[in-house]
């Protein structure tokens, strides 16, 4: 065995240039023969690398890509020679060259893990060149993680000796000749950052169908096809298109104030109420500097998967309304854990079963997605492969939506990413209707001293003066608020659908909402009231299904249907977000003040809706006396398990007398006592309070830690960028699944009856035919707790259509549906020890302890 750092040459000569291969070829009969070579194909990447920058707008390439960023990119793959890379690439071909095997005795291909593989040796090799201590560091990392080799040198014998360094330095210099530049100066961390995500993406796109025969010596002429395959194209935009133009009705006064106000690039918060045409704003800003070439495409961040379900429908229609038909970009990509980039997987990472077949990391280099606000905050996180989302984002107009849902340890992590953002020469919108004064100074940086509501706060310079502008208030919109028991509310609820009203009941947990929308569903259907529910915990396509229909009902297009009898949907807090429903009479479990003012705002929502006679605007809040929980929690219920006891109790202390707020005027002024200091708790509110204090620094601390970029590098999957103490897992819910062992195949019947076969070995079928496969599976999966999911083993029969997780994780849990709806397992026995499972599209995934 070779030591780390043994300097003696290696007991055998290194192989020429034109011997060190980079790749292999896998024929249709399953021969493999042999790929580029290795300084081909790092030609290629450093070329791919060039034309990127080259469709870059020089305010951003200047700034962030010095000239001889191609050049870094190019190199990314020297530590490819190396004896036990060569040793591993020459064993899998299937014509062996038994004369060069036989000098790789002693080169053991598993020790690579010791040194971060060929990645590391690229790392290394530079560290012996006089070019600063980044460049290493990125072409080390440009699998997604840093391999950190610390304890070998460049020249040390297990790499070959001083015969393979010399290779290595030899190809770096032919690369520079081949490009024409030198290593560039590369300055800090950001900067290294955007280069390691050119690196990444350059590889990628280097490495796919356009370059895969290593007899094509005419492949520079391909790249442009290569770039505009993969989506770098810039979109274009009809000029000169006004707010009215684009939506169809004049711009409110805030509106035309916030998007007069963002016109550079800068940070830009618009604070405003439910309802008030906040994203209608940010997106007509968004479009505005798009239009003038400062913004290089949007990205739209939402809190949920459900919440950036809806506002994607509404992107899409805005950009079908300003982009040119022959815009090469016609539509806004979904990036979350079901949606993916359309195109063919090319590229080492996307082979079937690796982290990267989700394709969450290169979506976010779409000119257009929307998404959870995850996919943005792990550009600013040590996460496997998050600088590609921070070069993703690079230029963007981002917009960050219903800012206030966000615990301490995600709004320290959100903080992070509007500072990076604004290096990124990012325009950043920041949406809220219930922003305290302590957050938007906390994310904007500078304190605020504006008390005024609706509010527009900019700061367009780093460091520059802050800008508040009040926007003129609109009239004050009065509702009554009554205090009742869960009792009294059903049988209101129920009265008021009778009379024809669209009733809104929100809960805080599942199980809360599931059992009384049993309540109401059996009381009501004996009065002839159609009764629906919404939350977190149906399948994919029961989800959309729900959802579409009740938006349908609750929605401001279809009076006509809404009038024609009485409604109650129950749901959880899925329904203050982003879901343009409207109702006439809402009932809230007790929340937080934020929370409570954004199911307000699901009440009258639409001015010109026609509503039935007795119709008032009013909303029942069913909570505890004050006193009955001040020392003892319980009494909240579930509710205490979602939110701290502390900010319920302050809640009620501010709402518990009111019988009347009215909207925007009491909405500041409702957030501010509920959260500013108090000198006159008494013992039992500081204790509750001392509690809140302490969680928060903890997960303020906690946040910091994933921001480190020290430390083992975190896979996305498990990137922690929301604080939940109850780890989730996704659950595929099947009829039935058998494997066919002549045919190589698992024949599986869906939910709706129908049958697929999924073949064994995914690499066997084209990537369109494996993404379709994994599309239509993905539409009867859904999240749950771990301890409420069905049990057993890792499903290897999907590893090529899901990311199961490294060996030692299961991401995936099966369970199979009877025709009764008891969930049970693949062995056909009890899904789960602890709890009975049952599902319907009705009500979800129900839990029931044994």
């Amino acid at each position: 065995m070779f030591g780390g750092r043994r300097k003696i040459e290696a007991s055998f000569p290194a192989l020429t240039i034109e011997q060190c291969l980079a790749k292999t070829i896998k024929q249709p009969d399953g021969v493999v023969i042999p790929g580029r070579n290795i300084l081909e194909h790092c030609h290629i990447v450093g070329e791919v690398a060039k034309e990127i920058l080259a469709r870059m707008p020089d305010w951003i390439r200047k700034d962030l890509f010095p000239d001889g960023s191609d050049l870094i990119a190019a190199c990314h793959d020297i530590g490819k020679i190396s004896p036990t890379f060569q040793r591993k690439i020459y064993e899998a071909l299937s014509l062996e060259d038994k004369e060069i095997l036989s000098g790789f005795k002693g080169f053991e291909p598993s020790l690579e893990k010791q040194w971060g593989g060929h990645a590391g040796v690229s790392q290394l090799t530079a560290g012996t060149q006089d070019i600063g201590p980044w460049i290493p560091t990125i072409l080390g990392q440009h699998h997604g993680v840093s391999p950190n080799p610390q304890k070998y040198r460049g020249n040390d014998d297990i790499f070959g000796g001083e015969p393979w360094l010399a290779l290595r330095i030899e190809i770096v210099s032919r690369l520079k000749k081949a490009l024409g530049t030198d290593f560039p100066l590369v300055k800090n961390a950001l900067q290294t950052r955007v280069l390691s995500g050119l690196t990444t993406v350059s590889d990628w796109i280097g490495s796919g169908s356009f370059f895969i025969d290593p007899k094509d010596m005419n492949w520079k002429v391909k790249i442009p096809d290569a770039l505009d395959c993969a989506g770098f194209i810039h979109p274009e935009l009809k000029p000169g298109l006004s707010f009215e133009g684009v939506f169809g009705f004049p711009p409110k006064d805030q509106q035309v104030r916030f998007f007069e106000t963002a016109n550079e690039h800068g940070v830009y918060i618009l604070e405003a109420p439910m309802g008030s045409g906040k994203t209608e704003a940010a997106l007509y800003a968004a479009y505005r500097m798009m239009e003038k070439k400062q913004a290089t495409g949007l990205y739209f961040a939402l809190p949920t998967q459900l919440t950036s379900n809806k506002i994607h429908d509404r992107v899409n229609a805005f950009l079908s309304k300003v982009l040119l038909e022959t815009s090469p970009h016609k539509k806004a990509l979904l990036l979350h854990g079901s949606a993916w980039l359309k195109e063919k997987e090319i590229g080492e990472e996307g082979s079937p079963g690796r982290s990267w077949f989700d394709q969450r990391k290169r979506g976010i280099l779409a000119p257009f997605a929307v998404g959870t606000i995850d996919q943005a905050l792990m550009a600013v996180m040590n996460v496997r492969h998050g600088f590609v989302r921070a070069f993703g984002l690079a230029g963007k107009v981002v917009i960050l939506d219903e800012v206030h849902s966000y615990d301490s340890f995600t709004g320290t992590l959100l903080d992070a990413l509007v500072k990076e953002l604004r290096s990124l020469h990012c325009t950043v919108i920041i949406l809220s209707a219930t922003l305290t004064k302590e957050r938007r100074s906390s994310l904007i940086e500078v304190d605020s001293r504006q008390d005024a509501y609706p509010l527009i706060t900019a700061q367009q310079k780093e460091n520059g003066p802050l800008i508040e502008i009040v926007s003129e208030k609109e009239s004050d919109v009065y509702v009554e608020i009554a205090h009742r028991s869960e009792e009294e509310a059903i049988d209101e609820a129920l009265k008021r659908s009778e009379e024809y009203q669209q009733v809104l009941w929100i809960e805080n947990s599942v199980k809360d909402s599931q059992d009384i929308f049993r309540i109401l569903s059996a009381r009501g259907k004996e009065r002839g009231i159609v009764c629906g529910l919404l939350h977190s915990r149906f399948t994919k396509s029961d989800r959309s299904i729900n959802e579409d229909r009740w938006v349908h009902f609750y929605g401001k297009n279809n009076p006509d249907r809404r009038l024609e009898q009485g409604r109650i949907l129950v749901g959880t807090q899925v329904l203050e977000q982003s879901l343009d429903i409207d109702s006439d009479f809402l009932v809230t479990r007790i929340a937080p003040t934020d929370m409570l003012l954004q199911r307000i705002g699901r009440l009258w929502r639409h001015e010109e809706t026609k509503r039935p006679d007795l119709a008032s605007r009013e909303t029942w809040i069913l909570s505890p006396v004050l006193d009955s929980v001040m020392d003892s929690p319980e009494g909240f219920g579930r509710t205490a398990k979602i939110y701290a006891p502390y900010v319920l109790c302050r809640t009620l202390m501010v709402w518990e007398d009111l019988l009347k707020i009215s909207i925007p005027g009491d909405v500041r002024k409702l957030i501010e006592e509920t959260y500013s200091e108090r000198q006159d708790e008494n013992e039992a509110m500081i204790r509750y309070f001392q509690q809140v204090i302490k969680k928060r620094e903890d997960l303020r601390r906690l946040a910091l830690l994933g921001l480190a970029t020290e430390g083992k590098t975190q896979s996305d999957e498990n990137a922690m960028t929301r604080h939940n103490t109850i780890p989730e897992v996704d659950v595929l819910l099947l009829r039935s699944c058998h494997q066919d062992a002549l045919r190589k195949t698992t024949i599986v019947r869906l939910l709706d009856g129908s049958e697929i076969s999924v073949p064994l070995n995914g690499s066997a079928i084209s990537p369109n035919e494996r993404r379709s496969i994994s599309a239509r599976l993905m539409q009867d999966t859904l999240r749950v707790p771990f301890f409420y999911a069905p049990g057993g083993g890792r499903p290897e029969w999907l590893k090529d259509y899901f990311y199961l997780g490294d060996k030692e994780e299961t991401l995936l849990r099966i369970g199979l549906l009877s025709e009764d709806g008891e969930v049970r397992s693949v062995e056909h026995r009890y899904a789960n020890d602890r709890y009975a499972i049952r599902y319907d599209a009705v009500t979800g995934y129900q839990t029931t302890k044994r």
